[in-house]
């Protein structure tokens, strides 16, 4: 049984502020010494390292504490960052959610989850399939519903009697009122909703905006701008304290049933000793270009029997020693292609690495850093293939299945997926594609040669273990 104190932050359509109010949430508890735990549905990778910014702030102990609001999270102490974690219930299935969840949360005081899109969006076409609502069932989890009141008075009561009666399972437990522009217009707001039976529990006025800088993709990612991001999470907590009843949402959040879960473990049979010079080494890209890989990925590859090592593609020169293997996520090549093109030292260590046969597992950003060149800057040249930035947006859930064995998947293996990118790369597939895309359309894409698996499609490993561990095994076996 898990009984984390929990809160879902939803709203009723994007654009909204429920990022602003779950990050200033966690922002402010965690100044108040409690251990915040800090996850985000869906797959977006950019949300949660502002999560991890925001609980890893005020937590060593500005506030001190003890007892319940001192106690730490099982991974470390309360001073320990905690990654920002996603809960997909595409890409995972709504089986794991609750498991995720847990793993994520053990042993901490307060849980705050960031919703995706409105409550009920979901998997295109699929009902109520990886949305806001279905985790808040889940999870059996309170929901704070933020409402951008800026052109409504009356009205919002209307609004949240909706939402609240929608979905009886959907527990609304709270509203927080944000853009509110005068006095005036928060009474007559508040006493719309005093007949709603849903209270307020926090007002954010216009001026109180705390923004990020946007581009192509959404939000600037926290580490392309963390000094100026440290600033500004410390102005959103004081300014969400401020508005908010932090007492009644952490009471409401206490008010969380016992999850009936059994914590997530990255759990895979070993293929490399626990300790020692047995372990391969697998290189993890990372840096202000590299941004996105989920956590669960590197526990598994640890769990695996392999040792995590992380580089940045913008400064380092040479692949950590030892490297066996490398891993290349999601980010943002395309806004540092001159600055990647200019580490030749290190584009070609890629090179050599992957022409050597070593495995290597790149999605999105790395298959355009393996590329030969993206926007006209060369890149590692690894794979026959040219990118560049476009117009169009591609976005979306994808069920595919490995094409033919690779150093990651067996041929056959079926999972799921999402692609987010505003690139083309020249031609899609190879010879040998990573994945034949089954839904929502029917295509190959991606690249398979030698060690290489390269695609457009990012995957979650926690729902294919064995991934983790055919790359560790593969990585072990050409050392």
């Amino acid at each position: 049984m898990v009984n984390v104190p929990r809160l879902v932050i939803a709203a009723p359509a994007s654009g909204s502020g429920k990022t602003t109010v779950a990050t200033g949430l966690m922002a402010a508890f965690s100044e108040r010494g409690l251990a915040v735990s800090p996850h985000k549905v869906g797959p977006d990778y950019i949300d949660p390292g502002y999560h991890a910014l925001a609980v890893s702030r005020g937590a060593s102990g500005a506030a001190g504490g003890s007892g319940a609001a001192g106690r730490s999270c099982a991974a470390g102490s309360a001073a320990r960052a905690r990654p920002g974690r996603n809960l997909d219930a595409y890409m995972c299935g709504p089986a794991l959610i609750g498991p995720l969840f847990a793993h994520g949360a053990a042993g901490c005081d307060l849980a705050v989850v960031e919703g995706v899109m409105g409550l009920y969006d979901g998997a295109s076409g699929q009902g109520e399939l990886a949305s806001t609502a279905q985790v808040s069932k889940l999870l059996r989890a309170p929901v704070v519903l933020v409402v951008d009141a800026s052109s409504q008075s009356r009205s919002v009561a209307a609004l949240v009697h909706g939402f609240a009666s929608w979905d009886p399972e959907v527990r609304i437990g709270g509203v927080i009122l944000n853009k509110v522009a005068t006095d005036r217009h928060e009474r007559l707001l508040r006493d719309a909703l005093d007949e709603s039976g849903v209270p307020v529990m926090g007002v954010l006025r216009r001026a109180d905006g705390v923004t990020a800088p946007s581009r192509h993709l959404g939000l600037v990612p926290v580490a392309e701008r963390r000094a100026e991001a440290v600033g500004s999470m410390r102005e959103l907590a004081a300014r969400v304290r401020a508005g908010c009843d932090l007492e009644a949402l952490l009471a409401l959040a206490r008010s969380a049933p016992a999850l009936d879960v059994t914590p997530w473990e990255p759990a895979v049979e070993p293929v490399a000793p626990a300790t020692g010079a047995g372990r391969p080494v697998i290189a993890m890209a990372g840096g202000s270009a590299f941004t996105f890989s989920y956590a669960e990925h590197t526990e598994l590859l640890t769990a695996a029997g392999a040792d995590v090592v992380p580089f940045d593609p913008l400064r380092d020169e040479q692949l950590p020693e030892g490297t066996g293997g490398l891993v290349i996520g999601g980010g943002f090549p395309e806004v540092y292609a001159p600055e990647l093109s200019a580490n030749e030292p290190l584009r070609k260590a890629v090179a050599e690495l992957a022409h050597s046969g070593a495995p290597v597992a790149a999605e999105c950003a790395g298959l355009l850093y393996l590329a030969r060149s993206l926007d006209g800057a060369p890149m590692c040249g690894v794979l026959a293939a040219d990118a560049r930035m476009s117009g169009r947006l591609t976005l979306g859930y994808r069920e595919a299945v490995a094409v033919g064995d690779s150093a990651l998947a067996k041929a056959g293996t079926r999972v799921r997926g999402h692609e987010f990118h505003r690139t083309v790369l020249e031609p899609g597939a190879g010879a040998a594609p990573a994945w034949g895309v089954v839904h929502p359309e029917r295509r190959v894409e991606g690249f398979v040669q030698q060690g290489v698996h390269a695609s457009y499609l990012h995957t979650h490993w926690a729902a294919a273990p064995e991934l983790a561990r055919r790359f560790v095994e593969r990585c072990a076996a050409v050392r």
